[in-house]
């Protein structure tokens, strides 16, 4: 890992498990700046961090020897975190961030501080992180003071799956504590590395999704047998909307040797099918923008040092400022939002479609004996279930603020909630795509012996593989739990082959 040159694909694969090393050489800035703090002291005027209280507290001068005691009292102040564990992978993605911004030598710790971090995510020894308290600005305070305790033998981390006392895992893995130096509480506590991970955690989740809701609306296209006219790409060129145009160029691909779409290309009395599937590339599309647009602001906040005070080594100098204001994280965590409602409200359009006789000329619920048996009634009023809750979690978390420490920090991002109810409506997301590849396997299955596409029968191999077609009522959770195993998975997205669907956060998905 190269300090502020990391790729958003090596965030990802972080976030999956992998264990950033940092890159040789990195530690030369650690020395330098390190070696700037104790000149900076040296000079016996006061630094904000460095020997001064914190926030409404900053005009207050510590003395030398009680330098180290306020280190430590800020984290342990600090770490007052409440709520369920933040999961573990946020939480390494966290360190690693952290680990980055450190590495950078604009921070002031010592290298030892920097090598623990690394070491713990190496030994896999991750820090209990309470998931609520922060408000995304002076840093994610709390959260990261958790992270820090741990760091110093304090509160509790997680190792193999099991809960255990941090001096204890530390003692075991052969691993020090800290014994924190002049700024270096501020530093590990100062910074957007919760609130960015989190968001991270939630475009990665998004980029699936919004892959995986363009085979699922292909398929129900192809169930209602949909045109893809719609999908020209002479339409499209003249929007000029990049994510669009991909889009509409990828449904094309899907849909590409279809014999259930070339049996009604001459006299279907339908003129235009309902927007649901007509405007997937304009709907879709602009969830891709904007996803792309999140990832293009995480990435740069992945990469950039959000500490305060922030030293300057080659000039001695501690500039005190704001970079630890989560406004870029908490707007990209709002967008994020909006596509993961978007994609869902569309994909339940198109379930309550397929459901309909009316719009789609199926049978009612897509049963053989409707009235008899119910079908696909209930999944869909499920998927409405889901979306709504979306819809609920959309709102802009940006938009609110609640000044803190006594009306010093006047104005704050709520980053932090607002990257993670991404994760809950991500979940909610793959459960109306479950909902509609089994409604749209089961469309497609009435229009046998047709079928569709070569990548679109291969999804459909995929779901008939684990969920036979429905004839008569049964226990639906099992079916459901499995389609949404496969939306969970990336089996589908295999499924496809060599088609090319649009990425958002570089690399494979």
């Amino acid at each position: 890992m190269q300090p502020g040159e990391t790729p958003l694909a090596d965030w990802r694969a972080i976030w999956r498990g992998a264990t950033p090393v940092l890159a040789e050489g990195a530690m030369a800035a650690v020395h330098r700046s390190a070696e700037a703090i104790g000149r900076i002291l040296a000079r016996g005027e006061p630094v904000y961090g460095i020997n001064t209280g914190f926030g409404k507290l900053a005009s207050i001068r510590i003395e030398a020897a009680d330098l180290a005691a306020l280190q430590r009292n800020i984290i342990l102040s600090h770490a007052a975190g409440v709520g369920e564990p933040t999961p573990v992978p946020v939480v390494r993605l966290m360190m690693a961030l952290k680990l980055a911004s450190l590495a950078q030598g604009a921070s002031g710790v010592q290298p030892q501080t920097v090598s623990l971090i690394e070491a713990m995510l190496a030994q896999g020894i991750t820090p209990v992180v309470p998931a609520q308290g922060s408000v995304g600005a002076s840093g994610d305070l709390a959260p990261l003071a958790h992270m820090a305790c741990a760091m110093i033998g304090v509160g509790d981390v997680f190792v193999g799956g099991q809960r255990r006392a941090a001096a204890e895992a530390l003692a075991g893995a052969g691993l020090t504590p800290l014994t924190l130096g002049p700024k270096e509480g501020l530093a590990l506590i100062n910074g957007t590395q919760f609130s960015t991970a989190y968001a991270l955690a939630g475009l990665f989740e998004a980029e699936r999704l919004l892959q995986t809701a363009l085979l699922t609306g292909a398929l129900a296209t192809e169930a209602a047998k949909g045109s893809d006219t719609p999908f020209d790409d002479r339409i499209h060129r003249l929007r000029r909307q990049p994510g669009q145009i991909e889009v509409a160029q990828a449904l094309r691909e899907l849909m590409a040797g279809s014999a259930i779409r070339a049996s009604h290309l001459k006299e279907d009395e339908r003129v235009q099918d309902p927007y649901c599937l007509r405007c997937q590339p304009q709907v879709m599309g602009a969830a891709l923008d904007v996803l792309r647009q999140a990832a293009a602001t995480l990435e740069r906040e992945a990469n950039g040092v959000s500490d305060n005070p922030l030293i300057f080594a080659g000039e001695d100098v501690a500039l005190s400022g704001g970079n630890f204001h989560a406004e870029p994280v908490a707007f990209a965590a709002d967008m994020i939002a909006l596509a993961l409602c978007e994609i869902g409200s569309l994909a339940e359009r198109r379930i309550a479609m397929l459901v309909d006789p009316a719009l789609s000329g199926l049978p009612a619920f897509l049963t053989p004996k409707p009235g008899l048996n119910s079908g696909f009634m209930i999944p869909q009023v499920t998927a409405a279930a889901l979306v709504s809750e979306n819809k609920q979690k959309a709102y802009p978390a940006s938009v609110d603020s609640i000044p803190t420490s006594a009306n010093q920090e006047d104005h704050v991002s709520m980053a932090a909630h607002g990257a993670r109810r991404l994760a809950p409506m991500a979940e909610n997301l793959a459960g109306v795509l479950a909902i509609e590849l089994l409604a749209a396997a089961q469309g497609c299955d009435f229009h046998a012996p047709l079928s569709s596409s070569p990548a679109l029968e291969s999804v459909r191999a995929a779901v008939r593989g684990r969920v036979a077609h429905l004839d008569d009522d049964r226990h639906m959770e099992p079916d459901l739990q499995a389609a949404l195993a496969l939306v969970r998975s990336e089996t589908l997205l295999h499924a496809v082959g060599a088609i090319p669907l649009p990425a958002v956060a570089g690399g494979a998905a």
